[in-house]
């Protein structure tokens, strides 16, 4: 079987690593258009237990990958100077960086090594193989390069963000909201190693423009970033990588494959950021991808249909979840008027994933905190 996977991030380095170990006689080829150690973003976060999916089908990656990560066992919500604790929302980090590393040693177990620095510009480079995968992200070339065949629709969320990284340790991810002379902003941030964290600062359109933010520079966004976020950063600074600002894409395809080409991770779908689940969500399709291959292995096209076939329902029931909690964000300056633990009530229903008799049990401490704010008024 003669393999073509574009792009080498998680999708493309753990799917190479699969099928690799199950098609020991294939020629597999994965192409990357950046340098080895280009990344964009600081850190990668997985609730906790996201990676549970690992254990079963790969435990080996599994134990090689959970030592090497942040853990920890709260959420915090800061609002109007009140740091709300929600216990029982664990989450894990691992910088983006780091990961991909991790990766490429499982990848070159197999004896694969990626070919960096290699963009396709012509369709005709992905003739002669049984299967090519586009795990190259929300800008994929392989599914421009189909034109309409994968039923292609991107639309933006309105908010603007920025990806900054911080020296600063956080103990637990955690939601800062602030409102700055010019509108409400709130920062994304978690530790991803030791000494290291992300830190993602997010506002509206409005907000955005009235900070004159559409017309500085990077250094000078980042400064504003620091003044308005100096409490929750506490005397340390920001770190700028590409750090610019940015609304986020919202990828939908109606066909997950055409012929022998297929869709994985950010080219077949986004995730907004604020639920942390586009990593897992690209390793889960891999590992589902490789799963039909090994079940159809003679009929690529049968293999295909049947991963979407199994793959789609999940899939989009996270996607809805990921785009109500996209919607929330985008108007939480509204939600921003309500007190402390009203504030924080809402913030963690807003994907609808979040049963409230099944967060009492999740995260007693917090529901009977926030139960007796309403008894006391």
């Amino acid at each position: 079987m003669r393999v073509l996977i574009v792009g080498a991030g998680p999708a493309g380095l753990y799917l190479g690593y699969l099928l690799g170990r199950q098609r020991p006689g294939s020629t597999i080829r994965i192409v990357e258009q950046n340098p080895p150690d280009a990344t964009f973003g600081f850190g990668v976060v997985f609730s906790e237990r996201a990676l549970e999916f690992l254990r079963e089908d790969d435990a080996e990656t599994f134990t090689a990958l959970v030592p090497a990560m942040e853990q920890w066992p709260d959420l915090d919500v800061v609002h109007a100077g009140r740091r709300i604790v929600i216990d029982g929302i664990g989450f894990a980090a691992i910088g983006r960086l780091a990961l991909l590393r991790l990766l490429r040693r499982r990848l070159a177990s197999m004896s694969l090594t990626p070919e960096y620095g290699r963009a396709i510009d012509d369709g005709a480079e992905l003739d002669g193989y049984d299967l090519v995968v586009g795990a190259d992200g929300v800008n994929s070339t392989v599914r421009r390069g189909a034109g309409d065949d994968f039923g292609t629709t991107v639309t933006h969320f309105t908010n603007r963000f920025v990806w900054y990284g911080t020296p600063r340790r956080f103990d637990a991810l955690t939601q800062t909201f602030v409102v700055s002379e010019h509108g409400p902003f709130t920062a994304h941030h978690y530790r991803y190693a030791p000494d290291r964290s992300t830190f993602l600062v997010e506002c509206g359109e409005a907000t955005w423009r009235r900070a004159g933010l559409g017309s500085t520079d990077e250094a000078a966004s980042l400064r504003y970033c620091e003044r308005i976020f100096a409490t929750a950063l506490a005397g340390h600074p920001l770190e700028s990588n590409n750090s610019i600002w940015r609304t986020f894409p919202r990828v939908r395809n109606e066909r997950w494959s055409v012929g022998a080409t297929v869709l994985v991770g950010d080219a077949l779908r986004t995730a907004h950021y604020s639920i942390g689940s586009g990593t897992r969500l690209a390793m889960e399709d891999v590992i589902a991808l490789a799963r039909a291959l090994r079940e159809h292995p003679r009929d690529v096209r049968e293999a295909l249909a049947e991963f979407e076939t199994a793959r789609r329902p999940v899939v989009e029931k996270l996607m809805a979840a990921a785009d109500a909690s996209a919607s929330w964000y985008e108007h939480f300056g509204e939600h921003m008027r309500l007190p402390p633990w009203d504030f924080a009530w809402s913030y963690i229903q807003r994907s609808g994933r979040v049963d409230p008799e099944r967060l009492r049990t999740v995260a007693p401490r917090f529901v009977a905190a926030y139960e007796a704010s309403l008894r006391s008024g």
